[in-house]
């Protein structure tokens, strides 16, 4: 179940936080290995994983609530660190024999604690004046026998104690947050001076026993990859490339939905420079005439991923030695399979190519699985990968399909790519490119009258979507500079024949979506 490769691990119990992935985030940002789990993870499993210290995240719920989360006491007596925030010191709390009440006040955002007794968890931490983050109604009356308090704030008479002896300790606030700048510090004592973990997760030991990994799962059998030009799939690409050679098969399916001078720029990254056995199908054609007249968003989508499968299968079946299917499954898409309520019987496959597995009878190769997507990025640069797929930002897999509203012809697609192309150019000349999620045009069904010289015209419309996200569940229009607006706005109505005017989409997620379709 896990993978043993990485001696030294921190267990991550879930409670339903929102911000349990960005304690992975940050642990892993300390160079330390860690997992997430359901938090009523059987105790023969935790004890399999062998943890060098154990998170209890924070979560919406209270102990006294009936069906509130609890795992199993006894991992509090194994004699592994444990760290509990929020819900998680409350939950400690309890089932050591302390009492937790409901607050007279409950304290969200902004808090000033003052350390009483700095432990290791504090060490080279200020005793005064500490700001951090908070985010409860419950708070801790007394304390379980053993235990201290070591920081309070104006609402919070605990607001962190431990037990040094046993190695526990809670937090009340949330130390994985930007908002408490100590945070780093403290999880870093956490990690260092209590678990006593080493920081030897690193993408270059990452890369190394992966590529072992591969070598030995593979053997002599071959894999089949598929390849759109994305960091994730290229990452798989390269990565698998180093470790088995001639043994890899990248499909790279062109179906005419690409950015300009996309489809060439993957052939020659791939095939020429890091010489991987790239088989390139040209599907422009066969996708157009699937997609002639196709309003529907939906419908465009299934159009296209079925007519991927089938073109992917057909190439595929020639590959007679392929026993594997390489796919770009990272570690946000593991977690979001298992809920804090409880394991999912199945992991979901990867959007780009689900299905798949079931109808090509091929066994999974996931070498990605592990990562957070600035993971991969930097396995990426580990492995040479230019810094223009590295840093390229995401794509839809039905491409301009569903940033071309309405019908997909052949000369929609091309003002599209054209005014795209341009936007991308002054937003990387800018230096706006890497501070952006995704930057993009969008060809609306609507024509509007304009006046070029001296004629009156009337012409298509082109948006403008522009966002800052971290993780695409959340996103906000990026404020460009006007004079970066009005350079994109020049060049596509005096370059791009056919469009006459560009508007700027300010909606943010929600209520929004960042893609129009």
């Amino acid at each position: 179940m896990f993978d043993h490769l990485h001696e030294e691990r921190i267990l991550i119990l879930d409670f339903g936080s929102q911000y349990t992935q960005l304690i992975a985030r940050r642990i892993r940002e300390s160079h330390v290995y860690c997992e997430i789990h359901p938090y009523n993870l059987a105790l023969e499993v935790i004890r399999a994983f062998e943890p060098r210290g154990i998170v209890l995240s924070g979560g919406p719920s209270s102990v006294h609530d009936e069906g509130a989360p609890f795992s199993d006491p006894a991992l509090l007596t194994m004699g592994v660190p444990v760290l509990g925030i929020c819900y998680g010191m409350q939950l400690m709390a309890q089932q050591l024999g302390g009492t937790v009440e409901k607050a007279d006040r409950r304290e969200y955002g902004p808090a000033v604690m003052d350390i009483d007794n700095p432990v290791e968890l504090f060490r080279d931490v200020e005793r005064e004046g500490v700001r951090v983050w908070m985010s409860h109604g419950d708070r801790i009356l007394e304390l379980p026998p053993g235990f201290s308090v070591l920081s309070r704030s104006g609402n919070s008479p605990v607001a962190a104690m431990g037990n040094p002896k046993a190695h526990l300790y809670g937090v009340q606030f949330h130390p994985e947050v930007a908002h408490t700048p100590c945070g780093k510090d403290i999880l870093e004592n956490f990690l260092f001076r209590i678990c006593r973990c080493r920081p030897t997760w690193t993408m270059k030991s990452f890369v190394e026993s992966t590529i072992e990994n591969v070598r030995e799962r593979v053997g002599s059998d071959h894999v089949i990859c598929a390849l759109s030009g994305g960091v994730d799939s290229s990452v798989v690409a390269v990565l698998l490339h180093k470790a088995i050679g001639p043994q890899l098969h990248c499909i790279f399916v062109n179906n005419g939905l690409l950015r300009k001078g996309e489809a060439e720029s993957v052939r020659r990254i791939f095939s020429d420079h890091f010489e991987i056995d790239l088989i390139y199908v040209d599907a422009s054609n066969i996708f157009l005439e699937r997609l002639r007249g196709v309003k529907d968003p939906e419908s465009k989508r299934k159009i296209i991923g079925n007519l991927f499968v089938e073109l992917f299968e057909q190439e595929a079946a020639r590959l007679a030695d392929a026993r594997y299917l390489a796919q770009g499954t990272l570690y946000p898409d593991v977690i979001e399979s298992v809920s804090f309520k409880g394991p999912s019987a199945t992991i979901k496959t990867h959007h780009n190519v689900g299905g798949l597995p079931e109808r090509m009878k091929l066994r999974l190769i996931e070498p990605l699985r592990e990562l957070f997507k600035d993971e991969v990025r930097l396995v990426g640069r580990e492995l040479g990968l230019p810094e223009r797929i590295i840093m390229r930002h995401p794509f839809p897999g039905p491409g301009l399909a569903i940033r071309l509203i309405g019908d997909v012809t052949a000369e929609n697609l091309e003002i599209l790519r054209e005014a795209d192309s341009i936007i991308l150019e002054e937003i990387e000349a800018s230096g706006w490119y890497e501070h952006v999620w995704q930057a993009f045009a969008v060809l609306l069904p609507v024509r509007s009258v304009g006046v070029m010289g001296d004629e009156r015209t009337y012409e298509q419309v082109v948006a403008l979507r522009a966002v800052e996200s971290v993780d695409a569940m959340t996103a906000d229009w990026a404020r460009l500079p006007y004079e970066v607006l009005q350079r994109i706005s020049n060049r596509i109505i005096n370059e791009v024949k056919g469009v006459n005017r560009v508007v700027y989409d300010i909606s943010s997620k929600p209520p929004s979506t960042i893609e129009w379709e």
